[in-house]
């Protein structure tokens, strides 16, 4: 309980949570833009990957 007192208290540790707060906000960015555009990126990278295999 007191390790948990000490990480609040700490300024080192606040600083450490805002980088953790701020990487899971752009993971939770990309993951949506994957669910959103998924298809479509799919698509296109099948499009390129058979534009490839001509050659």
């Amino acid at each position: 309980m007191n390790i948990f007192k000490a990480l609040l208290l700490e300024e080192e540790g606040q600083g450490m949570v805002e980088y953790i707060l701020i990487i899971a906000v752009v993971a939770l960015i990309v993951v949506g833009g994957i669910k959103l555009f998924g298809d479509k990126l799919k698509d296109l990278f099948d499009k390129k990957a058979g534009e490839l295999e001509k050659f």
